[in-house]
C-alpha cells in the first residue's frame, strides 16, 4: 500500500509498509514458515538470481518480517530528501536484537587492521563489545569527547587507520547528546563511516540521515514496539545497493535474524508511536521538573531541562526532551539500591521504552560489566538512576518517586 509523500507521520505508522496480503487479511499474517516453495526449478533459479522477487528461506527474508522494515525505513525517512531534491529511499534489515544490528553495521563495514572512534557512555553491551571482543578481531576503538571537535579533528588527523565513527545520542545513560550535524559533516571530510543509535530518541524525535549519515540503528525492543513484548533491533541504511549487497551478505551469514512472531508484535507497537511518544514525553518534562527540585538529588540528566549542558544541541536536532532521563542520588550506591528497593509502582527493570515506567540503577546493572573507573570519567556514578518515563498517570509516577526519595 502506497503512503503518499505527503501523508502525516501517525499515517505512515500506521500504513507504511504494508501490501495486500493474498488472503485479504487486514493486517500482514505471521507467516510461520521456515522456507518457501517455487513452481519450477526456473522460477528458483531467477529468485536466487534476483531476477524476480519471492522468499526463499526464512533467515533471508519474510512478508511479516519486511512489512516491519519498510515501515521503520519510511519513518527514518520521513519528508527528507536527497541531494537531488527527490524523497529520501532507505532500507531496513530487521534483526534479533540491537546488538545483533549493531554488530552486522560494525562486520560489514571495518576490518582487521581499521579503527573506529566513538565517545563516552554508551550503552554497556556497546561499550564492552568494542572494547572486548572487537580486539580480538583486530579492531580497535578511540574513544574522545565528541563535544570537542577539535580534539576529534587531531585524532582523525593524526590516525589514517580511522574508518567508522559510531555515535550514540542521546547517551545511555547520561543522556548527553552528540551534535549531529557537526560531527557528521567532521567525519565525512576525513572519509568515514558515520553511524547513530537513534533507540532513545526513535525516528519521532529525531532522524539522523537528516545530517548525512549513513546508518541508524534501534533495539526495536524499546520505544518502537512499546509494549516490552519481543527482543529486536534494525540497521537502517541509505546506499541501497551496499544494504543489498555485502551488508544483506553479512547480516545473513552472522545469523542475526528477526522472527515472523517479533516482527508481527513490532508492527504493531509501530502503528501508535507517535501517540505514545507525545504522552512518554509530556511525563518525562514533568518528571524532570520534580526531581530537579528534590533535595534528595545531586543531578538530573534531562534533555528538556535548560539546566542539562547539551539542551541547546537537542532542542536544534530533537522534537522534544524525550522520555528518558537520568539522576544521580546525593548518597550515593547505598542510596540508588534504597530507591530501587523503596518502589512501590514504578518497575525495576533493565530495558526502556514499555508503556510502564521502568527504573534501574545502572552501576549496579547496565554497567556493571564497566570498570568503575572508566565508568565514572564516563559520568556514570555510583548514585545514577536511569529511568524511563512511562505513560501511566503523571501524577502516581510522580508520588511514587517521591515516597521512595524520602
Amino acid at each position: 500500500m502506497k503512503v503518499e509523500n505527503s501523508a502525516g507521520f501517525d499515517t505512515v505508522c500506521i500504513r507504511g509498509g504494508h501490501e495486500n496480503e493474498s488472503n485479504r487479511a487486514h493486517l500482514t499474517p505471521i507467516y510461520a514458515s521456515s522456507t518457501y516453495v517455487f513452481d519450477t526449478a526456473e522460477q528458483s533459479i531467477s529468485v536466487f538470481k534476483g531476477d524476480e522477487k519471492g522468499y526463499i528461506y526464512g533467515r533471508w527474508g519474510n512478508p511479516t518480517i519486511n512489512e516491519a522494515e519498510e515501515k521503520i525505513a519510511l519513518l527514518e525517512a520521513y519528508r527528507i530528501t536527497n541531494s537531488n531534491g527527490n524523497p529520501l529511499k532507505l532500507k531496513a534489515i530487521l534483526h534479533s536484537s540491537g546488538m545483533s544490528a549493531i554488530t552486522t553495521m560494525l562486520l560489514g563495514n571495518i576490518k582487521y587492521g581499521q579503527k573506529l572512534i566513538t565517545h563516552q557512555s554508551l550503552y554497556g553491551g556497546t561499550h564492552e563489545l568494542i572494547e572486548k571482543v572487537l580486539p580480538g578481531l583486530g579492531i580497535q576503538s578511540v574513544i574522545v569527547d565528541f563535544h570537542n571537535l577539535e580534539k576529534v579533528e587531531d585524532v582523525l588527523r593524526a590516525d589514517n587507520n580511522i574508518g567508522l565513527m559510531y555515535i550514540e545520542t542521546p547517551a545511555n545513560p547520561t543522556l548527553q547528546c552528540i551534535d549531529l550535524e557537526a560531527l557528521s559533516s567532521l567525519g565525512k571530510s576525513y572519509g568515514l563511516t558515520v553511524c547513530v543509535d537513534n533507540t532513545f530518541a526513535t525516528p519521532y524525535l529525531q532522524q539522523p540521515f537528516r545530517y548525512d549519515v549513513d546508518f541508524v540503528m534501534h533495539s526495536t525492543t524499546k520505544f518502537l514496539n512499546g509494549h516490552g513484548t519481543a527482543i529486536g533491533g534494525v540497521l537502517i541504511g541509505k546506499d541501497i545497493d551496499k544494504m543489498s549487497g555485502p551488508i544483506t551478505k553479512t547480516h545473513r551469514l552472522l545469523g542475526g535474524n528477526s522472527n515472523p512472531f517479533d516482527a508481527f508484535l513490532l508492527t504493531n507497537g509501530l502503528r501508535t508511536l507517535g501517540v505514545r511518544m507525545d504522552r512518554h514525553c509530556s511525563n518525562a518534562a514533568q518528571v524532570a521538573e520534580f526531581l530537579s527540585q528534590h533535595p534528595a538529588v545531586a543531578t538530573v540528566n534531562y534533555l528538556g531541562l535548560p539546566s542539562h549542558p547539551d539542551h541547546k544541541t537537542a532542542m536544534r536536532q530533537m522534537k522534544n526532551g524525550g522520555a528518558m532521563m537520568s539522576f544521580e542520588l546525593k548518597e550515593g550506591f547505598d542510596a540508588g539500591v534504597k530507591f530501587i528497593n523503596k518502589l512501590n509502582m514504578c518497575t525495576n527493570a533493565v530495558s526502556l521504552g514499555t508503556c510502564d515506567t521502568l527504573v534501574s540503577h545502572a552501576p549496579s546493572s547496565t554497567h556493571m560489566g564497566v570498570d568503575r573507573q572508566q565508568r565514572l570519567m564516563f559520568g556514570i556514578t555510583d548514585g545514577l538512576i536511569r529511568m524511563s518515563v512511562g505513560m501511566e498517570n503523571v501524577e502516581d509516577i510522580i508520588g511514587d518517586l517521591d515516597q521512595a526519595l524520602k
